[in-house]
């Protein structure tokens, strides 16, 4: 007996050495292998740019009226310490207008110069007004009824000790035709995120697509020239992100087809940064499917969405 266990020890061992020797593969042409992989090594590097999600440092809701800001603990807007000057100007909220006061001593810059026009844009109404100062960048977001600055610090520790993103291995098996069910006309849709509240947007119908077999719908949501897919799946909170993934798919061609393609599923950007605000999926959106495909949970994640 006790040889016979040692045998089936052996053989476990070799199993497990040989499975280390030999991953999983990526299966597919070789064209479609190299196009995926150019995605995600494009998706990487746009993650680590100044205008990417792993140097945000912080998020601060704006009050109604004066919100004074910079380093200083007195401040309502306390920036890191170290960064900015003790008292850098204020903030100035009315209504759905946000102005700024920088003090005369502190070289706060726009494009180029030093700030002179007080009204700031936020991301909703365009390209948003980028304030800087020394590795410092901010402006003013909109969300819901809810104003507040988005802080990037171009020297962040995230951007030099990120080291990428697991994937599943390329299957073009997850490459999959879809057509469109759509509503007539697009319909507004409510699409919560993690601040608890919810934002509108408009989607064209459902995604409908098979897989082993059984047929599946994502609830798309208009965006340009594509569509945007926030979804929920049987991995979800296990090998990948807890609040879910993004794709893109294409919009459909003039015989109503397009594909969803899984191998292009990402993590939104709450799972690298307590400071963003993702929408979560639609009730819609929950798979009943283990999508085995695209980005896995980021190993330094630190939510439980």
């Amino acid at each position: 007996m006790k040889r016979k266990s040692l045998i089936i020890a052996f053989l476990l061992l070799v199993v497990a050495l040989t499975a280390c020797k030999h991953p999983l593969q990526d299966q597919g042409t070789p064209e479609y292998i190299a196009k995926i992989k150019e995605w995600h090594n494009k998706r990487i590097a746009n993650l680590k740019k100044e205008t990417g999600w792993l140097n945000l440092a912080g998020l601060y809701w704006l009050k109604q009226g004066e919100n004074k800001f910079g380093s200083g603990k007195n401040n309502d807007i306390v920036f890191p310490e170290g960064k900015a000057p003790d008292i850098i100007g204020s903030l100035f909220l009315k209504d759905s207008i946000v102005t700024i006061n920088v003090n005369a001593a502190v070289n706060v810059i726009c494009n180029g110069k030093p700030v002179s026009d007080p009204n700031l844009i936020n991301d909703q109404q365009g390209d948003p007004t980028i304030l800087e100062y020394g590795s410092l960048r901010w402006f003013i977001i909109k969300r819901g009824t809810k104003y507040g600055i988005r802080l990037r610090d171009l020297e962040a520790p995230l951007i030099k000790s990120f080291q990428g993103v697991d994937t599943y291995p390329i299957n073009s098996d997850w490459r999959l035709e879809a057509k469109l069910e759509s509503f007539k006309p697009p319909m507004k849709i409510s699409v919560p995120n993690i601040l608890g509240t919810a934002e509108e947007d408009t989607s064209p119908g459902f995604l409908v697509f098979k897989k082993d077999g059984i047929e599946y719908k994502l609830l798309a949501i208009e965006e340009g020239d594509k569509y945007f897919l926030i979804f929920a799946d049987e991995t979800s909170g296990k090998e990948t992100y807890g609040a879910g993934r993004f794709l893109y798919a294409d919009k459909v061609d003039s015989n109503g087809i397009t594909y969803v393609d899984f191998n292009k599923a990402y993590n939104p950007p709450c799972s690298f940064t307590h400071f963003a605000t993702c929408p979560l999926p639609p009730k819609q959106n929950h798979l009943k499917l283990s999508v085995t495909a695209g980005e896995k949970k980021y190993e330094d994640e630190s939510h439980s969405y």
